[in-house]
């Protein structure tokens, strides 16, 4: 019999083969970084890679500046800043982002999410039903609240992080009165058509089929992620925003995984919508290097301080992929 634990195993090295032949292929670049403070940052998805293996061995691992007890809350940054990883990732993915912000002042708290297996240091999490994720989100608010005595948190999400899951929680949570700001890195906003995940159910048989259903029983949070998923319908029914929290997208037009990427961008008075080739056609971003860029985390830093606010450079920002923006 197929064992989970047998599952779990090969989903792992399947993650890991993939992630170490990949990682070597390209970097993101930058320019212009402000010298670190405290933390160092580094703009590469392959500075990541220890990481994952940090948070496999310490499950109570978090990134550099993160879940600082001695930050204090100021007049100039009163609300703790919660960042919400993506689908299949744990807070290694905020290697770059969560010391870039606390170098600025920023108190940041990471947790892990959507955990489908018993090993609390499991280094694929963020897998679950996304409501019963949300409900996860909204206890961690709550202990942050307290922690720092906040009247308000701001979101920073990535893909999922960025999308239904704080979107859900906002709408049904009670969130709307505890969110002051809400930033969506590539979030997964209406459903995604998952180009990639549509050519290996429709062009890949006999397996396709098959294993795209396995796959969706498996691991709840692709399927609900899907453009026009009952649970799109449920969130985005009914408008894409609620009156209180503020609402910031950044997409890129290269996104390969929440397809189309149009889909990212929220309507309503409380949002600012931020195409990063706008301004800058040589940001070639996609899904995965977009949260590694230091465009990306200018504007977040932007939208958390509007006071504050700079104008981001344009300078070339590589895509995970070699060739992955070619030809869209």
């Amino acid at each position: 019999m197929f064992s989970f634990r047998r599952l779990t195993t090969i989903v792992t090295a399947a993650v890991a083969c993939t992630m170490t032949a990949t990682l070597g292929l390209s970097g993101v670049g930058a320019a212009g970084a402000a010298p670190a403070k405290k933390y160092p940052v580094s703009w590469d998805f392959r500075s990541a890679i220890p990481n994952v293996l940090n948070q496999t061995l310490d499950a109570n691992w978090s990134p550099p500046g993160t879940n600082d007890p001695s930050c204090t809350l100021t007049k100039e940054r009163p609300n703790p800043v919660i960042l919400l990883n993506a689908t299949a990732t744990t807070q290694w993915a905020y290697t770059a982002g969560a010391p870039y912000l606390a170098n600025r002042g920023y108190c940041v708290y990471t947790f892990n999410y959507g955990n489908i297996t018993p090993i609390p240091s499991f280094p694929i999490q963020g897998l679950d039903d996304i409501e019963r994720s949300a409900r996860e989100v909204s206890r961690n608010v709550d202990r942050i609240m307290r922690q720092t005595g906040a009247k308000k948190v701001d979101l920073v999400g990535w893909s999922q992080g960025g999308g239904l899951l704080p979107h859900y929680y906002i709408d049904f949570l009670g969130g709307d009165k505890k969110v002051d700001k809400v930033i969506g890195i590539a979030p997964g906003n209406h459903g995604s058509t998952g180009d990639m995940l549509t050519y290996v159910r429709y062009f890949i048989p006999p397996f396709g089929p098959v294993g795209y259903d396995i796959f969706k029983a498996l691991f709840p949070a692709f399927a609900q992620q899907a453009q026009y998923s009952d649970l799109v319908r449920k969130v985005y029914g009914n408008g894409d925003t609620k009156p209180g929290p503020h609402y910031t997208t950044i997409v890129t037009k290269y996104d390969e995984i929440a397809t189309p990427f149009t889909n990212g961008f929220l309507e309503g008075d409380n949002v600012t919508n931020i195409l990063l080739q706008d301004d800058c056609p040589v940001d070639l971003s996609e899904h995965l290097s977009i949260n590694f860029s230091e465009r990306t985390w200018r504007h977040v830093r932007n939208a958390l301080t509007p006071a504050e606010a700079t104008r981001v450079p344009c300078f070339q920002v590589d895509p995970f992929y070699p060739g992955m923006s070619e030809g869209r």
